[in-house]
């Protein structure tokens, strides 16, 4: 076959992983701001490398986080909240902006419980009542 472009074989899993999380049902972002910090390995598993950050928007599926400086971050990452005391929830990255901002969804579903921590430590005006319910 002369001239023929070649075909690229694409792997199964590469679609089926896209359309599991289109499938999935996406929760409500709800406003905040809070300080917290993505975590990620450079260079292999040699070194954990990490990065301030902030999160403007959350829901138990997902956080849109607003980042100070540019670099380059890869597609799966952890994100620590330590206000909250919420440690390394894993994260897959869906899409990158311009102005520094990413879209992330978690690799697990965060508990109410965890919400409701982490909107009690936000520094967001619509946040201001929460109280910690130390008896859950």
């Amino acid at each position: 076959m002369r001239g023929a472009a070649p075909v690229m074989q694409q792997h199964f899993l590469n679609k089926e992983e896209s359309f599991m999380y289109d499938r999935e049902a996406s929760f409500p972002m709800e406003d905040t701001r809070n300080e917290a910090r993505i975590e990620f390995a450079e260079k292999g598993m040699t070194q954990l490398s990490s990065r301030r950050c902030e999160i403007l928007k959350l829901s138990k599926s997902g956080a849109v986080l607003g980042i100070a400086t540019q670099f380059r971050l890869p597609q799966n990452f952890y994100l620590d909240i330590p206000s909250a005391r919420i440690q390394m929830v894993g994260c897959l990255m869906k899409r990158v902006h311009a102005n520094n901002v990413i879209e992330a969804r978690f690799l697990r579903l965060l508990t109410d419980r965890d919400l409701n921590r982490i909107f009690v430590y936000s520094t967001h005006p619509n946040h201001r009542n929460r109280t910690l319910d130390i008896y859950r």
